[in-house]
């Protein structure tokens, strides 16, 4: 009787690539929050005028995403999607005000809730991704 073939593995190169494009939307999710930002408050578009507004967001989400071992933890909410996210708030709220920018409560709020949205929204979204794949691997073997 013929065995099946075994279920085909993705390649090393393959399986390390998830975390960086994870933290390519993670990035690109922060800039974007940046940009929406500036669009509302009509503060221009200019490249270098976003990146500064990006900026305090992106060294705290560095931080923390350093700090929960990405290879590991780029698609999972929690704990290491609720710890980026609230290290991204609080720590680029705190480096924003200390580069001598403002951070009133109704702006701490905003913050809080959009990149709560995105950056636990992209984690949620690549969590079910990576279910169904696996689901669909063990099926097949």
């Amino acid at each position: 009787m013929p065995s099946s073939p075994a279920p085909q593995t993705a390649s090393p190169a393959v399986r390390s690539a998830g975390p960086w494009i994870g933290g390519a939307a993670d990035i690109l999710l922060i800039v974007l929050f940046a940009a929406l930002g500036r669009r509302t408050h009509e503060s221009g578009m200019d490249l270098g005028g976003l990146l500064l507004t990006a900026l305090p967001f992106l060294v705290a989400w560095a931080a923390a995403t350093a700090l929960t071992r990405p290879r590991y933890t780029w698609g999972r909410v929690w704990p290491a999607g609720v710890v980026v996210w609230l290290v991204t708030v609080v720590g680029g709220l705190g480096l924003r005000v200390a580069l001598g920018d403002t951070a009133a409560p109704s702006f701490q709020l905003v913050t809080a809730g959009v990149l709560g949205a995105f950056l636990l929204g992209r984690r949620a979204i690549t969590s079910l991704i990576l279910r169904r794949r696996r689901g669909r691997a063990a099926r097949q073997s």
